[in-house]
């Protein structure tokens, strides 16, 4: 019985242990092999159910999506394009195509 409450806390501290502060990594760099900086995408933008903006951006393998807010915090709603819509050029900027 010793033996298996031995394991059982040893796996729970393993698997703690891949939570650790120290492993953070930069969130505005694309890893892959066409890694760069997320800014040298190009975005478009993706309208909710809501009618609200987000910004889309497609790489072929990854994506990425940001609600699209105003300098207060609050979201914005445009009403560019009808709900469940994305429009603008949110595929290009990477030389993977995208089937989809």
């Amino acid at each position: 019985m010793k033996l298996v409450k031995l394991s059982v806390a040893l796996c729970a501290a393993l698997a703690v242990s891949g939570c650790a502060a120290g492993s953070k990594q930069n969130k505005t760099v694309d890893r892959g092999f066409d890694s760069k900086h997320l800014s040298q995408l190009k975005a478009g933008i993706w309208i909710d159910p809501n009618g609200c903006d987000h910004w889309i951006i497609d790489d072929g393998i990854e994506g990425y999506l940001s609600q699209r807010l105003d300098k207060y915090g609050k979201p914005v709603c445009s009403g560019t394009a009808p709900p469940n819509t994305a429009t603008g050029a949110f595929k290009r900027g990477s030389v993977v195509s995208d089937p989809i």
